[in-house]
């Protein structure tokens, strides 16, 4: 590696000798991916349970687990960098109130704690039917679960949904605050001019939007021909319509962004232009804006302009979606490699090889982000999210205590 950076440097400037070392690896460009999804996920489930938009129901309560199993993950790519994992819970333990990765112990926790508890009441009815009917491990699992409740009167789910509303309120602003402060984490830096933007936060917060309507319209979809059902189409169509709204916004935040970097014209402008121009060609223009944004604002404009219906519009509201799962992946690449490749001199190049095995290598990170994938359909099984549990008996089981 440091091979090629002798190369570039000797090429375009010089870097410091501690810089021939690219600290944050492909693990660090997935955490902020992973917490993105979270937020996303959790808007549309909040689209119904906050503001009743009924078109999101089919799908509202597979959000919510979906936006659990994967805040589950979140911090394992962290836990993966650290040389000392078993360090991590020392920034809880003894905070450091001036330092802004201190605070995602906390922020991480209290959003976990959160989400189970939205989870718990969502999915309470069937918990407490599942116990009531099944034995064995399953039939204990539910039990200790159901914590001593089995009441599902009237009365008792009128408590549960204020609950439930109360809860998707506060997690608004835990969600996107939660993804914000990643945002707030690199355009804070100083040190590396493509990071330090104002903007910075709010990218990454409108990123993430997109990116979770969009893994949850490919979810949706897969798991409808898997479980061999009818895709709601005017469900599909919200989530299109809300994948195409936020994506504009984004668009125009990220284009914003960097024409406020090329209008500064700081010191070092002349290399990033020329690292822009050179090896971020592909994955910046091509990759992220071309491929990933245009190509899906332009479908999703066409079809909802056209009115297409029927598996025309199934189709091409899937592949969008994939595409801009792209796009925020290697936004997220192009903001954490593509600003440490930029040396702080401002007068030299870096390059990256990622590893393909190892710790921090390509295969570590797509396991980190198939893990909570593979998770959410274990929870699937466990917890259907798919349609209204059926009440269970309101009279007390065997088992039940009081509520």
């Amino acid at each position: 590696m440091i091979e090629h950076v002798a190369e570039i440097a000797a090429f375009s400037g010089y870097v410091y000798p501690n810089e021939t070392v690219v600290p944050w690896t492909v693990l660090i460009t997935v955490y902020p991916y992973l917490t993105g999804l979270v937020a996303g996920a959790f808007t549309v489930s909040s689209l119904y349970q906050v503001f009743g938009m009924q078109r999101f129901k089919p799908v509202a309560h597979f959000a919510l687990l979906t936006s659990l199993c994967l805040m589950l993950f979140v911090p394992m790519p962290l836990l993966l960098h650290l040389g000392h994992p078993e360090r991590a819970f020392n920034a809880v333990i003894t905070p450091h109130t001036t330092s802004a990765f201190a605070v995602f112990g906390y922020a991480a926790g209290f959003y976990i704690v959160l989400l189970m508890l939205e989870c718990w009441f969502v999915f309470r009815p069937h918990m407490v039917q599942q116990a009531q009917q099944r034995s064995g491990p399953l039939g204990w699992l539910y039990r200790v679960l159901c914590m001593g409740s089995y009441d599902v009167s009237e009365t008792a789910m009128r408590y549960d949904r204020k609950w439930i509303f109360a809860l998707a309120v506060i997690g608004i602003p835990a969600a996107h605050g939660l993804h914000g402060y990643v945002g707030f984490v690199f355009g804070s830096l100083k040190s590396r001019e493509w990071w330090s933007s104002d903007l910075m936060p709010a990218i990454f917060l409108f990123s993430a939007v997109i990116s979770g309507t969009a893994l949850l319209i490919v979810l949706y979809v897969v798991s409808c021909r898997l479980r061999r059902t009818v895709i709601d189409l005017e469900c599909l169509k919200g989530l299109a319509y809300t994948l195409w709204g936020f994506l504009m916004f984004t668009l125009v935040l990220e284009g914003l962004e960097f024409a406020s970097l090329v209008y500064r014209g700081r010191e070092g402008i002349d290399v990033i232009m020329q690292y822009v121009t050179g090896p971020l060609l592909v994955p910046f223009f091509i990759l992220q804006f071309g491929i990933g944004s245009l190509i899906p604002l332009v479908v999703l404009t066409f079809m909802i302009s056209q009115g297409t219906t029927g598996r025309a519009l199934i189709v091409g509201i899937t592949v969008s979606a994939v595409l801009v799962l792209l796009a925020v992946l290697m936004m997220r690449w192009n903001v954490v490699i593509g600003g440490q490749e930029i040396s702080k001199t401002g007068k030299g190049l870096l390059t990256y090889h990622p590893l393909i095995f190892g710790r921090e290598g390509l295969v570590a990170a797509a396991s980190v982000l198939a893990a909570p994938l593979a998770f959410l359909l274990l929870m699937v099984r466990l917890f259907p999210p798919w349609a209204e549990a059926p009440a269970a008996s309101a009279s007390p089981s065997p088992h039940a205590g009081a509520r």
